[in-house]
């Protein structure tokens, strides 16, 4: 869902690179980018290139500042243990929020549920992403995770599973058995709502 550019945003925006509201430089940026999640997704190379007198240096400065907005939105690890694909949901969905591509991520858990760490696994396309089973269970074994819960979003707002969805959930499943870590979930997440495989019965572990 498209969302214009709140002022607060931008007043902290232009605050944080010394530039005023209303100058030449905020005035282009917004209207090159004139919704939320364009200018959260912006590359430094777009900025540089679509807008006059944002050198790199000064498009550095916006991709950093952007990032931290977006890493301040994200809800923070919750100090209880994951119960439903809800708390998947509620944890992942400020990060995706305004996502053009699909983000691959991985929550890893300890015997009590309860997350160790939250992992950006693999960056796809605007309806694809590749994901390989090794660097899932690299990550997973690094952490000790006695289980992981996969999610990833669909740009395109529509959460419902693909094939390629359903097959990779299945790779990772079997990969899993044969290290010993569960795979207790994939949620794919889209407008404003998600879907579960395991509520699915696409799955069999359980939370």
């Amino acid at each position: 869902m498209s969302e214009q550019i709140p002022y607060e945003f931008r007043r902290l925006l232009a605050d944080s690179l010394c530039e005023k509201p209303g100058s030449y430089i905020m005035e282009q940026l917004f209207s090159v980018f004139p919704r939320t999640e364009d200018l959260i997704e912006a590359t430094e190379q777009e900025l540089a290139a679509s807008i006059k007198g944002i050198g790199h240096t000064k498009a550095r400065q916006i991709v950093a500042a952007l990032s931290l907005a977006r890493s301040l939105t994200a809800s923070p690890l919750p100090s209880d243990k994951i119960v439903s694909p809800a708390d998947v949901y509620r944890l992942v969905e400020p990060e995706l929020r305004f996502a053009k591509r699909e983000h691959f991520i991985c929550l890893f858990l300890n015997t009590k549920n309860m997350i160790i760490a939250k992992e950006l696994i693999a960056l796809g396309s605007l309806n694809a992403c590749i994901v390989h089973p090794r660097e899932v269970f690299r990550q997973a074994i690094k952490r000790c995770s006695s289980s992981i819960i996969c999610v990833h979003n669909h740009p395109s707002g529509n959460p419902e599973p693909s094939p390629e969805d359903v097959e990779i959930t299945k790779r990772l499943m079997s990969a899993g058995t044969i290290i010993g870590i569960d795979v207790l979930d994939h949620v794919i997440i889209g407008d404003q709502r998600y879907i579960s495989l395991t509520e699915r019965g696409l799955m069999s572990p359980t939370y």
